[in-house]
């Protein structure tokens, strides 16, 4: 597979892209991930790629000059045209159906917006597909841009080391389930045991326990909300 990231801050990818998992699928060739400056393809001695918008209001626009003709380029780089994904808050939400989608794609081309996001006229330029990854309000598609990969990533065949671990991934499979609770030694730990039932040696006992937990986690997710007693504050 390759991947194509457009982006303004292209050292932002450095060390997620050399690390670990993504680390490695590079280097055994099983995907491609080719970064590309935006700015590269602005005129002028400052390489401007934003401006204010028509109508007043806060904050910078990227200029579809720029991002169109980086695109493109980019496209035309290789004879397979990418897959173009705009990372932005109005697009169809990320989860396990989509992030599959995308890693049956030969290659797909990540559009990393910045500022107040992109002039209207690339999105009716380019016709991209928009992907968010959540209702919330980042900084620039970087980080999305980033979760996309990484979720992709690890259904390219061979990437993990095994492929069942994948299908067992929380939200796979034809049910869509949360992951249940797993364990590992020590048997006991401050007074915690592990399930009699992961002990026994019956497959088919620990499978239906599994099963069963994975259901009773998805429904809690279903039904939980946040209140005043259930916020954790990060300092």
């Amino acid at each position: 597979m390759r991947i194509d990231i457009l982006t303004l801050f292209p050292d932002i990818f450095t060390s997620f892209l050399d690390g670990s998992l993504l680390g490695a699928a590079r280097i055994a060739g099983l995907i491609d991930i080719r970064i590309t400056n935006i700015r590269d393809f602005a005129d002028g001695v400052h390489r401007q790629v934003d401006d204010r918008p028509f109508g007043g209001g806060p904050g910078m626009l990227l200029m579809p000059g720029p991002v169109v003709d980086c695109v493109e380029s980019v496209q035309q780089s290789d004879p397979l045209p990418g897959h173009l994904l705009m990372l932005t808050p109005g697009g169809r939400r990320l989860d396990q159906q989509l992030v599959e989608e995308l890693a049956a794609k030969d290659r797909l081309v990540l559009l990393c917006g910045r500022y107040e996001g992109f002039d209207a006229r690339v999105r009716q330029t380019l016709q991209p597909i928009e992907i968010s990854i959540g209702d919330y309000v980042l900084s620039g598609g970087e980080v999305a841009a980033m979760a996309i990969i990484d979720a992709v990533a690890r259904l390219v065949p061979s990437v993990l080391g095994d492929e069942e671990s994948a299908r067992q991934d929380s939200f796979s499979g034809p049910e869509r389930l949360v992951e249940g609770p797993q364990y590992t030694r020590p048997r006991e730990f401050r007074g915690l045991q592990v399930p009699e039932v992961l002990l026994s040696g019956d497959h088919g006992k620990i499978a239906g326990w599994r099963h069963q937990q994975a259901v009773d986690a998805t429904r809690r997710r279903s039904t939980t909300e946040l209140t005043p007693a259930t916020v954790v504050t990060f300092q």
